[in-house]
This record gives C-alpha cells, structure tokens and sequence, in this order.
C-alpha cells in the first residue's frame, strides 16, 4: 500500500493520549486522516535495544511488510510532530466483535483456533490462550519471524470487519540476536506454504534495491544482515520456528 502522500507534509493535530502505553502514544489526525503518533522524544529507554531507535524500527516494520506483499503494517513514517520526530502510522479501526487472539477455560479450544499454551488466571482458574486459524494472521507470524519481533502481543493485532489482520506496535523489531516473543505459536514446527516462502523472497529481493537502501538510513549494518540472514533461513529450512529456550517465548502480558 502506498503511504498517502499528506501522511509526510501535512499538518498533525493531535486529540489525545493512548493510556496506558509503554510509550508516549498519541491519537490525532493529518489532512482529515486519523493516526497515530510516538515521538522519540517520549520512548522509555530500553536495556536491550538503543535508545532513540524505535520509531525507525516501525517504519522499517512497514517497510518489510510491503516488501512481502501482504499488507501487514499499515501505512508508517517517519516525521516531524507536536513533540518532535517521531513515528506517524494510519490509523486502522479494528471490529470489536473479532477476537483473532483470546482466552478461554482450560481444554476448551474453539472451531478454526490454535492453542498455545495453558496457565492460570487471576483467580487461579485453569485457562488456555488460543489464536484463530487463518491465512491472514499466519502470514503475521511468518512477517514476525522475519523482523524478529519481540513484543507481539494479542492486543497488538487488529481484527478487520473484511477478515484482514493488522499487525502495530513494531518498535522492538529487527534486533541482531533471536528475540523472537509472540502469542502466535500456534503454527510453529510447521512447513511454509509456498506463497509465505514467495514473500520471504520478495523482501531478500528488495533487500538487493530499494529496500536495502531505505532500510539503511533506519536500521544499523548488522541488524540489516541479520535480517538477510533469518530471511535466507527461512527460506532454507522452510519451516515456522519453535520456540527456544534461551529466550522468553512469550511477550508478559500476552495483551
């Protein structure tokens, strides 16, 4: 999807404040537009990743998720706003009546879901996080495999009125050593479909152009190749990853 071109130059005005959120998280519009807005100036320093990068590493998001063709990240800049620079992102109202990603009683597993893992409530009761079945939400765990996310959580998933997941909240993308944490582990150990395998070569294709050059201005030089690198394993061993155990394999709290 091509970014609008006043999501650049037009004037933000900002409505509000997303609370609670990690980051200084602003709603506002451009030209008519609504969007959402995180300065640099108002990311919470990090132990693992450079301060000051995160909003580079959204527009790097989307940039990768064009690249496979699948339309995963909405519309990301980078731009100057009220508060600085910072990241701007068209806004996508999900359906409220979707859950893509949801809680239920323990051994209870809905038609055309996933099961992750189990654990307890905050009353103790036996519950089961579970994730929907579908090609759209599945090419997202494959598109977070790619940008290695460490931070996708069910909330950070947008479940559209046609059927179409968004993925938001890319700012702990792209880190050079497995960070890998998400609630969509439902697939994993399970062979790539060719068209997934068809998306992964499209980003190692652009990596090669345009895309290359784009992602050299948001992301240092061995963060790029390690991308490369989990793109090409990928695409070599043609499987959806398991989780490891040197590293948490789910973000807490999973919403």
């Amino acid at each position: 999807m091509r970014v609008p071109e006043g999501l650049v130059e037009g004037e933000l005005v900002l409505h509000g404040r997303i609370m609670p959120a990690s980051n200084a998280t602003f709603v506002g519009e451009v030209d008519g537009v609504q969007v959402v807005y995180k300065p640099v100036a108002g990311e919470r320093p990090l132990w693992d990743f450079p301060d000051g990068t995160l909003a580079d590493r959204e527009v790097a998001a989307y940039l990768v998720s064009e690249a496979t063709g699948w339309d995963v990240v909405p519309p990301t800049v980078r731009r100057e706003g009220p508060h600085g620079s910072g990241m701007v992102q068209l806004w996508r109202e999900p359906d409220p009546e979707q859950e893509a990603v949801t809680i239920v009683p323990e051994g209870t597993l809905p038609p055309g879901f996933r099961h992750v893992f189990d654990g307890v409530d905050q009353r103790d009761a036996p519950i089961s996080l579970v994730h929907e079945d579908s090609d759209p939400l599945r090419r997202m765990a494959v598109l977070d495999v790619v940008i290695n996310n460490a931070d996708r959580k069910g909330g950070h998933v947008l479940e559209m009125a046609g059927g179409h997941r968004y993925g938001v909240d890319h700012g702990v993308t792209f880190h050079h050593e497995h960070k890998l944490r998400t609630v969509l582990w439902g697939w994993a150990g399970e062979p790539l479909r060719d068209e997934e395998l068809d998306g992964v070569r499209r980003v190692l294709d652009a990596l090669e152009g345009d895309l290359g050059e784009e992602l050299s201005h948001l992301l240092a030089a061995h963060e790029r190749l390690a991308l490369e690198r989990r793109c090409r394993r990928l695409v070599t061993n043609g499987v959806l990853p398991q989780p490891r155990g040197d590293w948490p394999a789910i973000p807490w709290p999973p919403f």
